[in-house]
């Protein structure tokens, strides 16, 4: 049987006004093994038609190629690339070299294709390249050649894999004279081992050396001329039976496939071979990613920091409820219907009970409170100096408004005064902006020496409008201390009062039927019991916490909104950098085209040149998501630096997270925009590719 058989072969193209050109007519030949045959003819002839046939590059044709006995046209795609990897070994005028590759790595990129280990590879292409003359080149890159060293590394490649037809175009056109003996001389030795080489060449020389030529006009077979004076070496080729039996199948039932581990080293040579670009395409991406995680942590840094200071001021054993009120200065803020809060108790105690908790909510823990956002007027009385003015009793009397009245919570003590004492009968605190409006330097001049005269004209909580009649503390308080208000009330005229001393001069006034609690405060067994309510309580409309934590929620769903925005402003970023990646990816494969046809004439699998680029995509992508994290850690502390030395805080809080989200983001986007570049790869006409300039 022969190596190579064709029957009948035609081969037409279709030309762009509907009408075809046929380019091979009624093409029949017959091969064997240990022929070194040329194919010779005037350009235009048909001979590298004929060739990309043979070589399974082109599978559009009529009639029969025979390998073995078996009909290629009749073979699937992926039986193509596996015939092409098995069968077929090409040498190409032009070398076709992969220039960022290494010699040794140009030999052995068949082999990875074949998923073959990386030890029997290199052994392999080593003893190939050393019969070659060429052991010494091996970590050498192909520009630091001479043409005849780039050729036999061509030839090298075709070897690898042991195929049994070798097909060279114009193996010497390139070549000198001196140096196209050599490459011949290695041709003809090849085929004296027993192996059908097939040279496409317009050269005399090469045709003289040949033991058959062929010569092709129009498409014709216009002569088959055996050299009756080949000086064939002869020699046994012993083969195992069954081996040639099972060879001669073009179907492999082992996969021989590129693997993810081989794609992802070559596609690190070859990100590295343009390094600078890869780098600054990752810089791009970096930038979009610093910004996310910078936005994300400065958003969850101004949560903790508000959220801290609101945590500083509760009591993790006590749960606050209030009335929530769309106007806090008009509309009913009190627990003045007692049933509702009897009723709202007994659903705590109901979800309790209901979830296993052992607390139950009753009189012995509850204490009352009251918080109202009022413009109070004050009279602060004290000593008159010679720069104030004096009123008719010879002291000086400052008049102001007061912006919130509160009880004082059952879990504030000495640790959250400033100065002075906790408040109790007669006695009243204030926030320190008090003391900046009485224009006071210090605490002490203030605290135990000032007495205030105040009026509160909306403690009527059982109507919408205010009351005309003031309720006047007439008992003159003295100021008993300076309290550490919140950081959102610091800057606002702030009183603080105990509830019992409060609740004596409602009734001292008659007012005792227009007041009730406007809060509640439950003190409970276990921080985990108050996490419970707390979250019970977020169910209910109407309710809320302590006004730290209502404020905090304020300001955290500011920041979140913030936040949000800053971070769909990154992400219009990404987007961006999504289509700069595309656009580079889709550039590499226009500049990569000749070397996609080198990868497909050795049996690259399409699934393998998507392969390829997606693995250059993703590794993008982690290098864009490395160098974004780093970059973000060097701007974060730089920032954390600034903001502590301007503010004394700096609201930047990193999240483990934020970088996985990140990377994950970085690889996501990567290899999105590398699908399109690498669906096009990969589909590119291997004929087409290798014409390619």
């Amino acid at each position: 049987m022969a190596e190579l058989e064709i029957k009948g072969l035609n081969k037409y193209y279709r030309l762009g006004n509907k009408t075809k050109f046929h380019a091979l007519t009624d093409i029949n030949l017959s091969f064997e093994k240990g022929e070194l045959v040329s194919i010779v003819g005037e350009s235009g002839s048909g001979k590298s038609t004929f060739m990309n046939l043979i070589g399974g590059l082109d599978s559009d044709f009529e009639g029969e190629i025979k390998v073995n006995g078996e009909n290629i046209k009749n073979l699937t795609d992926k039986e193509l690339d596996e015939y092409r990897k098995k069968k077929i070994g090409f040498v190409f005028q032009s070398f076709n070299l992969i220039p960022h590759l290494s010699i040794l790595d140009n030999v052995t990129i068949a082999l990875t294709l074949s998923n073959v280990k990386e030890s029997e590879k290199v052994k392999k292409a080593t003893e190939i390249l050393k019969r070659l003359g060429l052991e010494q080149q091996i970590k050498k890159k192909p520009t630091q050649l001479s043409g005849g060293q780039k050729q036999r590394v061509a030839i090298a490649r075709a070897l690898i894999n042991d195929p049994e037809i070798i097909l060279a175009d114009e193996p010497t056109g390139a070549l000198d004279s001196e140096t196209t003996s050599q490459i011949l001389e290695i041709l003809k030795e090849i085929a004296d081992e027993g192996k059908l080489v097939i040279m496409v060449t317009h050269s005399e020389k090469v045709a003289s050396i040949s033991s058959r030529v062929v010569e092709v006009s129009d498409g014709k077979i216009i002569k088959d001329e055996y050299k009756s004076d080949y000086n064939k070496i002869t020699k046994e080729i012993k083969e195992d039976n069954k081996k040639e039996e099972d060879d001669a199948k073009i179907k492999h039932k082992k996969k021989t496939n590129l693997s993810f581990i081989s794609a992802v080293k070559l596609s690190f040579h070859n990100m590295w071979a343009s390094k600078v670009k890869n780098f600054l395409i990752a810089f791009g991406v970096a930038i979009s990613l610093v910004s996310l995680i910078l936005m994300l942590s400065f958003g969850s840094g101004l949560t903790d920091y508000i959220s801290g200071l609101a945590d500083s001021y509760t009591n993790p054993l006590y749960v606050s409820i209030s009335k929530v009120a769309k106007n806090p200065l008009k509309d009913n803020t009190g627990f003045n219907d007692p049933e509702e809060l009897d009723n709202l108790i007994a659903d705590i105690n109901k979800q309790l009970e209901e979830n296993d908790f052992e607390f139950r909510a009753d009189e012995s823990n509850i204490t009352y409170g009251f918080n109202k956002m009022t413009f109070t007027s004050a009279q602060f009385t004290f000593k008159a100096d010679e720069d104030n003015k004096y009123d008719e009793n010879g002291e000086n009397v400052v008049t102001n408004f007061i912006y919130f009245v509160y009880s004082t919570p059952p879990y504030y003590d000495e640790t959250k005064m400033i100065a002075g004492s906790m408040s109790g009968q007669n006695e009243i605190m204030f926030s320190k902006a008090v003391v900046r409006m009485l224009g006071y330097d210090t605490y002490d001049d203030v605290v135990g020496k000032v007495k205030v005269t105040i009026n509160i004209p909306s403690l009527n909580i059982n109507t919408e409008n205010m009351i005309s009649e003031e309720l006047n503390l007439t008992g003159n308080p003295t100021i008993s201390g300076i309290i550490d208000v919140s950081v959102m009330f610091e800057n606002f005229p702030v009183i603080y009062v105990d509830y019992d001393y409060l609740t004596s001069l409602i009734k001292f006034a008659g007012k005792e039927a227009d007041f009730a609690p406007s809060s509640i405060y439950i003190k409970t067994d276990s921080e985990k019991t108050t996490n419970f309510i707390n979250n019970y309580l977020s169910s209910l409309e109407g309710y809320s916490g302590s006004v730290e934590e209502q404020m905090a929620g304020m300001f955290n769903e500011m920041i979140s909104t913030f936040s949000t925005a800053l971070a769909v402003i990154a992400g219009i970023s990404l987007i961006v950098a999504t289509i700069m990646i595309l656009v580079v990816l889709y550039m590499s494969v226009t500049e990569r085209t000749r070397e996609i046809g080198v990868l497909k004439s050795i049996g690259a699998r399409r699934k393998d040149i998507k392969r390829i680029f997606s693995t250059e995509s993703f590794l993008i992508g982690v290098l864009s998501g490395i160098v974004g994290i780093a970059f973000s850690l060097i701007c974060g502390l730089i920032l954390i630096i600034v903001l502590k030395s301007i503010l004394g805080f700096a609201p930047i809080s990193f999240r483990w997270w934020y970088f996985f989200v990140a990377l994950g983001i970085s690889i996501v986007i990567s290899v999105l925009a590398g699908l399109f570049p690498a669906a096009k790869a990969a589909k590119l006409d291997p004929v087409e590719s290798l014409r390619h300039e």
